[in-house]
């Protein structure tokens, strides 16, 4: 298999606000706040209009972009023996992607993810972990992690205590490892073990520039393209309207944003950028082409509603 995805199995809700909205509930726009108290989600939901309801998760929006580049691919992650659950699993095999997950009943529903998209096509996003985060070092089969050219983490996943000792273990097994960094409060929550994980246990980093600035707690971004020299190891960075650069060592890659799309909504945009990095990573192509390849993928994405192709 060339890519298995380890991290939250999450079911999106996509729903269009104003920003009144957003300020009204004391949200900060385009970040992910967790929400634990599954009455206090489901007022928020209460008073929203349902647009699209779609198997997420940013590591699983990855997944399946690269299975739909024609790439094999698997994925675990914890859902319920629910209608959501069921619903979940349906969506990754519909897709093409391997589940390495068997579902029972638990305690906590399958996890849900409410998207919220702002007239400016911003998302911001309230989670429900559910079970996705009660994931645990049982959860993972470490035949299927060595069977796999590589493995690809989330950030998201840290949120929780047990999932640690699953990526560890998921990592000890790994031929490679890939990880986004996810959001920024993610990143300042658990600074010091990100970047010992950057550093030491990585193989691809993929994060935004705020995370990443935040991460090395950077001054300006000259600070960012230092530390990725020093590193050794790859680091790729969306920049937003800037475009993209991965650093390797002294090399160094850019590329620009495709001009003049009509962008309805940035849900996975990073997912989808990752997903067709590494679809030419795999393939030994030169930096520049996993870029653009990376670039493709985001751009096809951000012009529809939801984080699947």
């Amino acid at each position: 298999m060339k890519i298995l995805g380890i991290g939250n199995a999450i079911v999106d809700v996509i729903c269009k606000v104003d920003d009144n909205f957003i300020v009204q509930n004391n949200l900060t726009k385009s970040t992910m706040k967790l929400i634990f108290d599954e009455k206090e989600f489901k007022s928020l939901l209460s008073n929203l209009n349902i647009e699209k309801t779609i198997s997420g998760g940013s590591v699983a929006n990855s997944i399946v972009g690269l299975s739909q580049l024609g790439n094999k691919v698997g994925f675990i992650g914890k859902v319920s023996d629910d209608d959501l659950g069921s619903k979940y699993e349906d969506g990754l095999k519909s897709e093409n992607v391997e589940y390495f997950y068997k579902k029972k009943e638990e305690k906590l529903p399958t996890g849900t993810c409410l998207i919220l998209v702002t007239p400016d096509s911003e998302r911001t996003m309230c989670t429900f972990l559910g079970t996705a985060g009660k994931i645990n070092e049982n959860d993972v089969n470490t035949e299927v992690v060595k069977q796999s050219e590589m493995i690809l983490l989330e950030g998201y996943l840290w949120d929780e205590g047990a999932p640690k000792k699953a990526f560890e273990k998921a990592i000890a097994s790994s031929n490679k490892v890939a990880m986004s960094l996810s959001d920024q409060f993610c990143v300042d929550r658990h600074k010091p073990q990100f970047l010992d994980l950057v550093k030491n246990k990585l193989d691809i980093t993929f994060a935004n520039e705020q995370e990443i600035i935040s991460l090395i707690d950077a001054k300006n971004f000259n600070e960012v393209i230092d530390f990725g020299k020093n590193l050794k190891k790859l680091l790729v960075i969306t920049r937003g309207e800037k475009g993209a650069i991965s650093i390797l060592g002294d090399e160094i890659t850019e590329n620009n944003i495709e001009k003049n799309l009509d962008i309805k909504d940035l849900t996975g945009a990073g997912d989808l950028f990752a997903a067709g990095f590494l679809h030419g990573y795999l393939r030994d192509l030169k930096q520049i082409d996993c870029l653009n390849k990376g670039r493709e993928m985001s751009s096809k994405v951000i012009q529809q509603i939801g984080a699947r192709l």
